[in-house]
Formats: C-alpha cells, structure tokens, sequence
C-alpha cells in the first residue's frame, strides 16, 4: 500500500503543471500566487494572511 504523498503525486501526474496567477492580498497588500483567475469581485489573500483566517474562525 502507498503513503499518502505517493498516492497524491500518483493521482497528480496526469493533470500536470497548474497555471498560477498573481493577485494583490486583500488583507496586507502582500502579492499572492493562486491556481485560478482572480476575479475583481472576490477578495484574494495571500498565504499567511489566508492561514491566519482559518485560525481566527
């Protein structure tokens, strides 16, 4: 039976590379890489400010 990390890069192989793109963090302003388009209407955050979210809630 595989590791869990030898599953996942198993099932990722296929897929290949994601495309990231560059946002301005809501939050602080910071640059941060996400793997979708932005989009003017949603606020994106970087991933420390996205990870001090989940911490807070």
């Amino acid at each position: 039976q595989r590791c869990k990390a030898c599953r996942d890069a198993r099932k990722n192989a296929a897929r290949g590379e994601r495309e990231m793109f560059e946002a301005t963090c809501a939050n602080c302003g910071g640059v941060a890489k996400v793997p979708f388009r932005p989009r003017e209407d949603r606020p994106v955050y970087c991933s420390e400010c996205f990870a001090k979210m989940k911490e807070e809630a």
